[in-house]
This record gives C-alpha cells, sequence and structure tokens, in this order.
C-alpha cells in the first residue's frame, strides 16, 4: 500500500514538473490557411506539424496513465479492449500494417491522418465534459484533456495546410466524423462511465501515435532518408 502510493506521489509529481516544459517547447502552428502562413516553408510546416504530434502522443500517454492509475481498478486495466470496448475509430479504412502502411502514397498518409485528427475532435470535447463529472478528478488531468483538445484542432489546421501545400489540394472541408462515433450513453454506472473514458484514452493513445508515425513517414518519404 505504501508503495503504491509512493509510486504514485512520484508519478505525479514527474509530471507536474515536466509539463511547464511540454507547454514551452510547442512551437505554434499558426496556419489557419494556406494565406496565413506564406513564409513558412513546407519543410518548416512538416517539421512543426510533426512536433505537434509527437507532443500530442506524449501528453495522451501521461493523460493515460494518470487516468488509469486514479481510476481503473487493477484488474481491469487489461479489460479496456475487450468485446463492448472497441476503439471509436476501428471503422475507418486506415492502414494498420507495416506493409498496407509502407505501401500507400503520400496522398493517403495526409488523408489518414486528417481521418484520425477529425474522429477525435468530439470524442476529446465529451472527455473533458465527463471529467468534470469525477468527483476527485485533478486539474492535471483535466488541463491535459483540454490541451490535448486544443492542440488537436491546430494540428487539423496544420495538416490541412500541408495537404494544400505538398499535394496541391484545394482546402479540404469535408468532416469524416461519424456521428455513429461520437453518441455516449450518459446513464452508465460509475465503473461502466469510468471503462468507457479509459478505452477512450486508450485508444486516442494509439491513434496519436498513429498520426505521429505518419507524419514521420512522410517526411522521411520527402527527405529521402527512410531508414
Amino acid at each position: 500500500m505504501l508503495l503504491s502510493l509512493f509510486h504514485h506521489s512520484f508519478l505525479g509529481r514527474w509530471v507536474v514538473l515536466l509539463w511547464p516544459l511540454l507547454l514551452i517547447k510547442c512551437v505554434p502552428l499558426d496556419c489557419q490557411d494556406e494565406q496565413s502562413c506564406p513564409s513558412i516553408s513546407q519543410e518548416k510546416l512538416l517539421d512543426r506539424v510533426i512536433q505537434h504530434a509527437e507532443l500530442i502522443y506524449r501528453v495522451s500517454e501521461d493523460s493515460c496513465t494518470l487516468f488509469e492509475e486514479m481510476f481503473v481498478p487493477f484488474p481491469l486495466r487489461l479489460q479496456s479492449n475487450q468485446a463492448g470496448y472497441a476503439c471509436i475509430t476501428k471503422a475507418l479504412p486506415i492502414p494498420s500494417s507495416r506493409s498496407e502502411i509502407q505501401q500507400i502514397s503520400d496522398q493517403y498518409l495526409l488523408h489518414s491522418v486528417l481521418m484520425l485528427v477529425r474522429s477525435w475532435i468530439e470524442p476529446l470535447v465529451y472527455l473533458q465534459t465527463t471529467l468534470e463529472r469525477y468527483d476527485n478528478a485533478p486539474d492535471l488531468l483535466l488541463n491535459k484533456t483540454k490541451w490535448l483538445s486544443e492542440k488537436l484542432l491546430s494540428l487539423e489546421q496544420g495538416v490541412l495546410v500541408l495537404i494544400t501545400k505538398m499535394l496541391n489540394e484545394g482546402m479540404v472541408s469535408t468532416s469524416y466524423s461519424d456521428p455513429s462515433l461520437v453518441q455516449y450513453d450518459m446513464q452508465l454506472d460509475m465503473l461502466e462511465s469510468i471503462m468507457r473514458d479509459y478505452t477512450l484514452f486508450n485508444c486516442f493513445k494509439k491513434d496519436a501515435h498513429k498520426m505521429e508515425a505518419f507524419l514521420k513517414l512522410l517526411k522521411c518519404r520527402q527527405t529521402n532518408n527512410c531508414a
């Protein structure tokens, strides 16, 4: 018991100390459309988008761990991906195997990132709302979830401008969000609600990692430096 309390206390202090550094390190994209960032080269814009994706993934990992340690009973921590807890983006036409990912075009890489980003905008807003209903949700977790939601919108704008610059396509306005993906039962009991939210944190962490991986693959293709 004492060891568990020490571990949680240590983790909490580590995350609190690191959190301001993540905020400082995150360079704004400052791109609402191609006209608003004409001075940013395609290469620099891609670097900034990758940096945003990296930080989003890192903070999603921290948030998932914090939520798990505070709310999820230990025996249930490995059950979030079992039947009934499928990720909301499972039905999207996103490549998953290494061979599939290596074969898809740059165009589909960018559009895959955009699909993932847009599919998570509403669920992250939902997570902000539901966490406020928890009696003892720490401000750190609430702030991280809000930060993720804001940075995801920023990442969306950066990807849209990349699509315009790299693929010579017009600004993409089509939404990939499926209304059925973001319909939540607000009448669940507390444990069911915790497991649903835990699944969302886990799935977002996995999809954030995909966004980062797809963008880095695009970068290595652009520089002809793929290992």
